[in-house]
């Protein structure tokens, strides 16, 4: 790889090809680019008939990978999801592989299923792998889970733990399209095509795993470091949260800062990179408290009046 060129190359090729199938929402299609380059998951938390779960197998597509998806609903088992043992006459028992043996997976509606089936991509997410009847399994690599959830229906879902809640890079929104993207939606829609058909594979598994290991090129000032962590304990003191954000949510906006600056051509890490990720990398791990809900305070809210409220630090832009 030469400098930052092939994280640009990358991006580009693959937010212009998924834009084939997702029409006029290509900020949206960065974010998930860039997280994808930064080894993470991602919750999608918006009303159905947005193009999530479009926008998931198109992603898989163009990078080539393996996709699956779970619908996953009140009565799921957890073994549903990873898989289980089954007995093989001669044989004895032997373990047949769950669909969370994908690169790709779509988890989806994944707040209609019970706590206890939530659980079994706990370790998934976070080890890359399955334990059964005190077996582990490697996942394959790259894993990505990609999460729906509607955030206005209630009856018969189950809110996501936050342990779970944590285990997500970012939580995004698609939103609805404007008129005229909704006519161009309506114009690329013929029955007899298959709607992929325009999503073409512009990089592999191999290129993508080579991106994750490149990051840890990506120059992070310390004055930086320091600005993802204030930001991050002002959540633990803020009045309107009951519970702020872990260490892992500074990993996490820390991963995607250093990513966004090599998508953007960058070998090193500017305050603007942080600050634009900070509302989809920390909101959703923010628990905020009864008065807060009771007023219709955000946890998008919150996080935003933070950022506008520390001090950004003054890093030169070559440094590095």
């Amino acid at each position: 790889m030469s400098g930052t060129e092939e994280f640009v190359r990358i991006k580009q090729s693959l937010v212009d090809t998924v834009s084939t199938v997702i029409v006029g929402k290509r900020e949206v299609l960065e974010l998930v680019v860039i997280d994808l380059i930064a080894g993470g998951h991602i919750l999608f938390e918006d009303n159905p008939g947005l193009g999530k779960t479009t926008m998931a197998r198109a992603v898989a597509k163009a990078v080539g990978l393996e996709f699956k998806r779970v619908q996953f609903t009140a009565d799921l088992l957890p073994s549903d999801v990873t898989g289980t043992f089954v007995f093989d006459g001669t044989l004895g028992f032997k373990f047949v592989k769950g669909p969370v043996f994908t690169q790709v997976l779509l988890a989806d509606e994944i707040n209609r299923s019970p706590p206890k089936t939530q659980s079994a991509l706990l370790e998934a997410m976070q080890e890359r792998q399955v334990t059964v009847e005190n077996q582990t399994f490697q996942l394959p690599s790259p894993f990505a889970v990609f999460a729906t959830q509607n955030p206005i229906e209630y009856e018969g879902t189950y809110p996501l733990p936050e342990a779970q809640l944590d285990r997500f890079m970012v939580r995004l929104r698609v939103g609805y399209p404007s008129i005229d993207d909704e006519v161009q939606i309506l114009a690329l829609k013929k029955a007899s095509e298959d709607e992929f058909a325009n999503v073409k594979q512009v990089t592999d598994a191999d290129s993508l795993l080579r991106l994750h290991g490149a990051l840890d090129q990506i120059f992070v000032d310390e004055d930086i470091r320091k600005y993802v962590v204030r930001l991050v304990a002002e959540t633990r003191a803020s009045k309107l949260a009951e519970v702020g954000v872990s260490p892992r949510g500074s990993i996490h906006l820390y991963r995607m800062a250093q990513a966004k600056a090599a998508c953007n051509g960058r070998d090193y890490v500017i305050p603007d990179d942080v600050k634009s990720l900070a509302v989809p990398v920390l909101s959703h791990r923010l628990v905020l408290g009864v008065d807060s809900e009771v007023k219709g305070v955000t946890q998008e809210q919150v996080i935003a009046e933070i950022v506008n409220r520390t001090p950004v630090p003054k890093v030169i832009d070559n440094a590095g």
